[in-house]
């Protein structure tokens, strides 16, 4: 039999390589790095080459190796490569197979360009750090943006040669991150957060390479995705592609026999220590799968001689069980209990009804922790900041106890920094690290004593807090108010409530003043993000006293003037117009093209604002929800007698969404 030719290092050539070498197909795969042939596991069926090609030197292989049929699985940008292999087919005489990846939905937020370049002209009109995750091909064209040393961080390969090519150019340090993709959700979420990006440029690498995980994390931080769009190309996709050789070959395709016959997938919580704290059911299940998936340590602590497959991530996971149908009987081991803050959700999601499929619970790390501390759980306020950024202080302040899972022992002492910051110093703070294992602490002390201890790994803890505080309004007499003006408790309960903001809202508070309807909106949102923005300075400095009295962490306070103040900050859910400065229409321009779907609220004392604010929502063609006018008077004792002193009257529009 002649020996088929795949051009390609893409996960769609390895899953092809594999499924003809398995029919015991002699196929040949060609790739252009030694990186790219790591990845292809070899067999007597495959072989494979590591080397860039050119046309002749492609027509060269193909006769050599007597093929009749050439695959290219190139990547979908590799126009060069793939119009050269097209061509050395001709010349040789061998039929040319184009598989195409599957495009990726983008939303209308997406920028999408032709090219690089287009690229780069779009950022020198910007301002923000920009992650480029398009390789280091092209990445010399991004040193024409001004300060790009500073504000492009490059994603590229980890070999020792693109890390010096990229060095030359500039990109080093922070600004250069060398890592092998694709990266889950959670991965690029982090980088997102960690240097603070705006933009990303990438390409459409589809869900092998990983551009979902890319395009939901740069919607959760707010960060614009410059799209440098596809080449237009004709091919066949992988399924049509592996019907074509299934039938030219006579190959049995077992992923046939796969749709029609189910499979087990068992999901297994090991609790805390694996084996040991594992029940007796699900340790009989591991012994009789013929795949175990999960961490290495898991796996390890499980001591089976059966199959493996080490990850945690879902997508790769549901990936591989997809190329592998010959395994019938899966257990996939999840860390501590299925329930609690688990990528058993994300699995489930992704493999929809494929499977039959068992959930066994674990011994979670509350009830683990609690059951140390010899404290009852069944009250216990429950979060991760695990790959998260909740707003903990928030939740410790209004409940009696908090379990959250943690990063690095940083994060223990940057809580309890926290704790001592806002004047939480009677918080009881208790941690467990290495839970479990022989060498297991749980440490437990005040905000104080904690800080000074040192934590080396992932850690959990349990805040209890005596004095919670549940109200989600504030009387005026709270507030640190020195001179400047403040929206009234009547006023600034009604306005939060007609808003009907959600408790992980973004808002923007333009104008905050003493920053009073921010701290109620806290109050509200307390996993959401409120950006208080105000350009006063006598101000400013109020909004930062009541944000540590109220232990508003979820606040931050953005020194500046509406609109340009808000060009950077994230997409937002609401916004409180509280004061304008004169610039109502053009904040209100901003504030829907950041997000059309937004809910706002303005509050007017005199008939001109009401009327520039109903003529801006006429002119931009948005929905009013409602208009109403707030009288209110407050009780005077004047001798032993009840006066009643009437405050201004204010007018609250709310709008946002298309008319």
């Amino acid at each position: 039999m002649k020996r088929i030719i795949i051009f390609g290092g893409t996960t769609e050539g390895r899953r092809l390589a594999e499924y003809l070498g398995q029919a015991d197909v002699k196929v040949h795969v060609c790739v252009a790095t030694e990186y790219g042939e790591s990845l292809i596991e070899k067999s007597a069926s495959i072989d494979v080459s590591a080397e860039r090609l050119t046309e002749e030197q492609m027509v060269e292989l193909i006769r050599k190796n007597g093929s009749g049929m050439v695959i290219d699985a190139t990547h979908p940008y590799a126009v060069i490569v793939s119009e050269n292999i097209r061509k050395a087919c001709d010349s040789a005489k061998a039929e040319y197979i184009r598989l195409l990846r599957n495009k990726s939905k983008v939303s209308d937020n997406v920028v999408t360009v032709a090219n690089t370049d287009e690229a780069v002209e779009y950022l020198k009109g910007t301002d923000g750090n920009v992650l480029v995750a398009t390789g280091s091909k092209e990445l010399s064209k991004y040193t024409s943006i001004s300060e790009y040393k500073n504000r492009l961080y490059a994603r590229v390969l980890s070999l020792p040669g693109v890390a010096e090519q990229c060095s030359k150019l500039g990109f080093e340090g922070r600004n250069l991150i060398c890592m092998q993709g694709p990266f889950c959700e959670e991965l690029n979420y982090g980088m997102m957060k960690q240097f603070d990006i705006r933009y990303m440029v990438t390409k459409d690498s589809g869900d092998a390479g990983g551009f979902a995980d890319k395009f939901r994390a740069a919607e959760r931080a707010g960060v614009k995705i410059i799209l440098v769009g596809r080449p237009e190309e004709t091919g066949e996709s992988f399924d049509n592609v592996v019907k074509m050789l299934s039938s030219k070959f006579k190959i049995k395709d077992n992923r046939e026999q796969a749709r029609t016959e189910r499979r087990k997938l068992s999901i297994i919580g090991t609790g805390m220590n694996g084996k040991k704290g594992m029940t007796v059911e699900a340790t009989d299940v591991c012994t009789n799968a013929d795949l175990l998936i999960g961490a290495k340590r898991m796996i390890e602590q499980i001591g089976s001689a059966k199959d493996s497959l080490i990850s945690f991530d879902p997508r790769t996971i549901t990936e591989y069980l997809n190329e592998h149908p010959e395994y019938r009987n899966i257990a996939l081991l999840f860390s501590g209990d299925v329930g609690f803050y688990s990528g058993c959700k994300k699995v489930l999601d992704l493999i929809e009804n494929e499977f039959d499929v068992n959930i066994y619970c674990g011994i979670s790390s509350p009830q683990y922790l609690c059951s140390k501390l010899r404290v009852p759980w069944e009250d216990v306020f429950l979060i991760s900041a695990h790959g998260l950024e909740p707003n903990i202080i928030g939740e410790i302040r209004r409940h009696e106890k908090v379990f959250t899972l943690l990063n690095t022992g940083k994060d223990v002492s940057g809580i309890c920094n926290k704790l001592k910051e806002y004047g939480m110093f009677d918080i009881v703070v208790n941690v467990g690290e290495r839970m479990g294992q022989e060498d297991e602490r749980i440490v437990s002390g005040t905000p104080c004593e904690i800080s000074k201890t040192e934590f080396n790994n992932l850690c959990v803890a349990l805040f209890v807090n005596p004095s919670p505080r549940t109200e989600r309004t504030i009387s005026d007499d709270e507030f640190v108010r020195g001179d400047v003006p403040m929206t009234k408790s009547e006023i600034r309960t009604l306005t939060v409530s007609k808003m009907n903001i959600s408790y992980d809202s973004v808002i923007y508070d333009i104008g905050a003043g003493t920053g009073s309807v921010t701290m109620e909106m806290s109050l509200n949102a307390v996993q959401g993000k409120i950006f208080a923005v105000e350009k006063e300075k006598d101000a400013l400095k109020l909004i930062s006293e009541n944000k540590k009295r109220f232990a508003a962490d979820n606040v931050v306070i953005v020194d500046g003037f509406a609109p340009d103040a808000l060009r950077h900050l994230p997409k937002p859910t609401h916004a409180f117009i509280g004061g304008s400065s004169g610039n109502l229409k053009d904040i209100i321009r901003m504030l829907i093209e950041k997000n059309p779907d937004i809910t706002v609220a303005v509050n007017s004392i005199t008939l001109e604002t009401l009327s520039r604010t109903l003529e801006c929502i006429k002119e931009f063609g948005l929905k009013e929800k409602e208009t109403v006018c707030v009288s209110v008077a407050r009780s005077k004792s004047v001798g032993g007698m009840h006066m009643m002193n009437a405050l201004n009257p204010v007018y609250i529009t709310v709008f946002g969404g298309s008319a």
